[in-house]
């Protein structure tokens, strides 16, 4: 009985293994832009201040840290990862321009991957730096959506 038991677990794990494999592979193949895990995704910071200082960008999540990037007027830099199994994939930034340093959540799943949030899912989530706070680009080219800063 045990045996029989133990075999279907088996047979049930490589199963869910081969899906998640096949997703991968085709990328998301139930979506264009995500809402499951291992979504592909590509997060673009713009520096947009009208004082046209230099933005130091400093990017990092749990496990990993992108380091520091100092950014011209309009320079941009770009990271590209995949949402984790659990949906818990969260990049938090620090924005810092002479007199200022600011905190914002870059890429947060129940913002950035969630078709019932208020700006919807991004595969590319374009960001324009502004001293007033982020600002995400909208897929249909309307108005951007714009943020608080976090601190």
């Amino acid at each position: 009985m045990a045996s029989s038991t133990n075999h279907h677990f088996i047979f049930v794990l490589i199963t869910i293994l081969e899906i998640i494999k096949t997703s991968l592979a085709f990328g998301n193949f139930l979506s264009v832009d995500g809402g499951f895990p291992f979504s592909p995704k590509h997060v673009v910071i713009i520096n947009t201040l009208n004082s046209h200082e230099i933005l130091v960008v400093h990017c990092r999540n749990k496990g990993k840290d992108l380091g520091f990037r100092a950014l011209q007027s309009q320079e941009q830099i770009d990271f590209r990862f995949h949402v984790n199994l659990r949906r818990t994939t969260t990049y938090t930034c620090t924005f810092s321009w002479p007199g200022n340093a600011k905190t914002f959540d870059i890429f947060r799943v129940d913002r950035d991957d969630n078709s019932k949030s208020t700006c919807g899912i991004c595969k590319e989530c374009i960001w324009y730096i502004c001293e007033s706070g982020p600002c995400r680009a909208r897929r249909d080219g309307g108005a951007p959506f714009c943020f608080s800063w976090t601190s």
